[in-house]
């Protein structure tokens, strides 16, 4: 993240983040500080992000999100050349996933 954006402001933000507990404290969360627009532009990255990882062609992903190539493009730029945020994240998920299934 640059500089730029690394402020006092941005910090409470993420801590405000760090502090929710559960799901549906997510929901109220972001329901308050993002339009229905910016939390689905965000949900919709981070899909387009995990079929990416998954190996799904562009065309593929277009039509099963409806994000424009530019969109796609961007995503796989971040994951290639970026801070590696959404790798640690589906990694995390994933194990997640493996873990609770483990205990099924």
């Amino acid at each position: 993240m640059g500089k730029n954006l690394r402020t006092g402001a941005v910090d409470e933000l993420f801590d405000a983040i760090l502090c929710l507990q559960n799901r549906e404290e997510c929901y109220q969360f972001f329901e308050d500080v993002c339009t229905v627009n910016e939390l689905q532009a965000i949900a919709q990255r981070f899909e387009v992000a995990h079929m990416l990882r998954d190996n799904w062609t562009y065309v593929d992903i277009a039509d099963k999100t409806g994000a424009s190539t530019a969109t796609i493009s961007r995503v796989n730029r971040s994951l290639n050349y970026g801070n590696d945020g959404y790798d640690m994240v589906l990694k995390r998920l994933s194990e997640q996933k493996e873990h609770l299934n483990s205990e099924l």
